[in-house]
């Protein structure tokens, strides 16, 4: 069994998860095609019984309750209190879902058996990713299945890429992450993401590509919601760091190239950029 990510569960009940949910709505839409997408390759069945990992304000594990259908039952776990409490007061009451503040990679459940592990970016912040995805695997029953979304590289994501190649020439560059540190581009690799699957003891693993348009920053009007876009910048993605000990007049340039950079991009009530994920299914053998 994992130990839980200290710095995780700090940062998720702190300011990322109370981003999360000030910005809640904005964010499901970006996620949402890349969600769609990894629900339909689950290939969910009414009865099913499906734990949904990192499951934030309960967006994901709603869709797949509506799947699942009033005999199946959707689990929803995440750390963020302030997420799991959002959740559960917009809880439906005519869908089979509940949720538990808890970390998956740690966690001890009173119910096992479950169909399908699935996540919507919730998987890529494990200390020990091996032995955290061995231990959700035995919550499955033989030949149950996981499902999940992640994303690709940084250098993929334009909500990454196009504001710190906006400021390449203002600041100096932040230091390269540990490709394999808990973040949200920790499974970028394919090899990694395959060979964690298989050294947690999951078969028939596949991962594919997806690429979708997200509508980053939103408004009336194309300036507003340019002015949104540039916003969501310094609350999602590292441009806040970069910036963070720079003097007032370099940080004002800097706004001022990410807003050129957006500008550039198409839409005129969303910013629309380009975002990269994988699709990853696995079976638990048994």
């Amino acid at each position: 069994m994992a130990q839980p990510n200290v710095y995780q569960v700090s940062d998720w009940n702190g300011s990322s998860g109370e981003r999360w949910v000030t910005h809640r709505q904005r964010l499901d839409a970006m996620l949402a095609p890349f969600g769609d997408a990894a629900i339909a390759a689950a290939a969910v069945r009414p009865g099913e019984r499906v734990l949904d990992v990192g499951c934030g304000a309960g967006t994901s594990s709603i869709a797949l309750a509506r799947q699942v259908g009033a005999t199946g039952e959707v689990l929803g776990l995440d750390i963020s209190g302030p997420l799991i409490g959002l959740a559960q007061s917009q809880q439906p009451t005519d869908l089979p879902v509940r949720y538990a503040l808890a970390d998956a990679g740690s966690a001890t459940l009173t119910t096992h058996g479950f169909n399908l592990l699935f996540s919507r970016f919730g998987v890529m912040f494990f200390d020990d990713p091996v032995a955290s995805f061995a231990h959700m695997r035995r919550w499955l029953r033989p030949g149950g299945r996981i499902a999940f979304v992640c994303w690709r590289a940084a250098a993929d994501n334009d909500w990454v890429r196009l504001p710190m190649g906006a400021i390449r020439d203002i600041v100096p560059p932040l230091a390269p992450p540990d490709p394999e540190a808990p973040g949200p581009f920790s499974f970028g690799d394919a090899t990694r993401v395959t060979r964690i699957l298989s050294d947690a003891g999951f078969a028939e693993i596949d991962l594919t590509p997806i690429d979708g348009v997200i509508p980053f920053g939103q408004g009336a009007d194309r300036e507003a919601a340019l002015d949104d876009a540039l916003a969501m910048a310094f609350e999602v993605g590292p441009l806040s760091r970069a910036l963070a000990d720079q003097p007032a007049d370099v940080r004002d340039r800097a706004a001022q190239a990410v807003r050129q950079a957006f500008a550039a991009r198409p839409g005129e009530t969303a910013i629309l950029i380009d975002g990269a994920a994988w699709i990853v299914t696995a079976t638990n053998p048994g």
